[in-house]
């Protein structure tokens, strides 16, 4: 959602790197094109004008002018003032009620995903020990009630749901959502549910009937919890909206829905900041796992372009068998081969993770390779795996014996051809090519990380390594004095660029891009 943006403060922020010190001008210049790509983004304009100000009177201060890269110090800025409109440092939980049930009421606009998302959210505290109960509430629009079914047998939960609903848009709304709500919550106490999450119809900020309806739900069931569900993909009437809502019914926090459109997201830059309520969760994808806790730092991250990896190592906790990882690495550390056996079971982790596409976009760095990102197949995955299992034990674990007669043969079982069996063995050189600089702590690792926990550097078995020699000193004044400032400047040069990406490839610092293209299909 944010790549658009994304590019244009990453472009931004490129133009300063070359300046040891900037002028007034230098940040005028940057804050006017920080601004524009705000407003582009459909980012509330009093916001656009809060930050622009914020930033602008901060970059103009001895912060940035007595720092030693004044660039860095800006990019710094930018960020904690993005961390600041998303909701400031930290992500608040939800408030659970000290004696169960926790009641959570669903609001916002029809269509912004709330029956989904309270299926989403039934998963994620079920995930946590909890034992929610979903109410249907919602009488108004045409099968909610059928969908809330169908959605909360997918995550596990059981639905409280008297009323059939209407199946049809010319159908009279039969039932009373505030009894249904208050009966629900009345059932979850006698079943010994310490969730309750309430799904009620969709409803305008002008509808000043289904309004009243809301305030009687939230008044019948005292919710701990009102969260006011937001499409982020509605741009600058989310203000109107958000404002509207939060009179009518007082909502406690802001859910995110659909974070994972192609809109500008200026919904999510505003929201926070203009109803000073912070946003709890937020909805990345369709399926029900694609659900995640809302932290305004790491959100800034990603729109920075400096990736996610807090919620990455979450994500891979999650789907990675710890003992299984512990060997992978023991494995390398020793200096054996990552084979193909590895390959497939990796795969089928970060399979359990979600999208690949999603993750690799989490990465620090990643924007310069959107375009690579963008036609990224997720399907190629399956085809991967289809071919990776049409071979024998022995050709998983040395992938050299495989040949010509042995290439058709895998292709044949995977539904394939032979091109796309050697590309696939091109991409896994490349693969175990990284794994191997990663377990040296080479240059694959990413910068300023080193190598992976538990991947120490090898030695050559057999043979000590060599000093390095010396180069001969000229017996020239001049050149040898020419030599030792090349020496000394060799020594002082930065290990990377300002923003972690450059340094060269002899820095052993650069992730070796050629490799991820290759790895992606670029």
């Amino acid at each position: 959602m944010f790549a658009t943006l994304s590019d244009r403060l990453t472009s931004t922020f490129k133009n300063l790197r070359s300046r040891g010190r900037l002028s007034e001008a230098d940040i005028d210049a940057t804050v006017r094109e920080i601004r524009r790509a705000l407003l582009d983004a459909d980012v509330a304009v009093p916001v656009v004008r809060e930050f622009a100000a914020a930033v602008r009177e901060r970059a103009l201060s001895v912060e940035v002018s007595g720092a030693l890269n004044p660039a860095q110090q800006v990019v710094k800025i930018v960020n904690e003032e993005l961390v600041a409109i998303l909701g400031g440092e930290g992500q608040r939980g939800l408030a659970l009620a000290k004696n169960p049930p926790t009641v959570i009421m669903l609001a916002g606009l029809q269509g912004a995903g709330k029956t989904t998302l309270a299926g989403k959210l039934a998963l994620h505290l079920k995930e946590k020990g909890h034992t929610p109960l979903l109410v249907a509430a919602d009488l108004q629009r045409p099968n909610a009630v059928t969908q809330l079914k169908v959605v909360g047998e997918r995550a596990g939960a059981p639905v409280y749901a008297p009323h059939s609903g209407v199946a049809g848009e010319d159908e009279v709304p039969t039932g009373d959502p505030v009894a249904v709500a208050r009966a629900g919550v009345e059932t979850a106490r006698s079943r010994e549910h310490d969730v309750v999450i309430i799904d009620t119809a969709g409803r305008l900020g002008v509808d000043a009937e289904l309004m009243a309806q809301a305030r009687d739900i939230r008044d019948a069931t005292q919710p701990d919890e009102v969260l006011f569900v937001i499409d982020a993909m509605i741009g600058q009437d989310a203000v109107a909206t958000a404002n509207a809502f939060a009179e009518g019914v007082d909502f406690t926090g802001v859910v995110l829905s659909k974070l994972d459109g192609d809109a500008r997201g200026g919904a999510a830059l505003s929201v926070a900041r203009v109803t000073g309520r912070p946003i709890l969760f937020a909805s990345t994808g369709e399926k029900l796992t694609d659900f995640e806790a809302f932290h305004p730092d790491r959100m800034a991250s990603r729109i920075l372009d400096m990736g996610d990896v807090l919620t990455l190592i979450e994500q891979a906790e999650k789907a990675f068998d710890a003992e299984q990882a512990e060997k992978m690495a023991s494995k390398l550390a020793q200096g054996d081969d990552f084979t193909l056996e590895d390959f497939l079971s990796q795969m089928q982790a970060m399979r359990n993770m979600g999208s690949m596409k999603k993750m690799l976009g989490m990465l620090p760095g990643m924007g310069q390779m959107r375009e690579a990102l963008d036609s990224f197949d997720e399907r190629e995955v399956d085809r991967v795996e289809a071919i990776v299992r049409s071979m024998t034990p022995a050709e998983r674990r040395n992938h050299k014996i495989i040949n010509g007669s042995r290439r058709a043969r895998i292709a044949k079982g995977a539904g394939t051809t032979a091109s796309a069996v050697n590309q696939l063995l091109e991409r896994f050189e490349g693969a175990q090519k990284m794994m191997k600089q990663m377990a040296r702590g080479g240059g694959m690792g990413m910068p300023g990380m080193g190598a992976l926990p538990g991947m120490g550097g090898k030695k050559s078995k057999g043979r000590s390594q060599a000093p390095a020699r010396k180069k001969a000193r000229s017996g020239n004044p001049a050149k040898r004095a020419q030599q030792e400032a090349g020496i000394v400047e060799a020594s002082q040069a930065p290990a990377g660029s300002a923003f972690g990406l450059g340094g060269g490839a002899a820095s052993g610092a650069t992730p070796d891009m050629d490799e991820l293209r290759k790895l992606l299909g670029g």
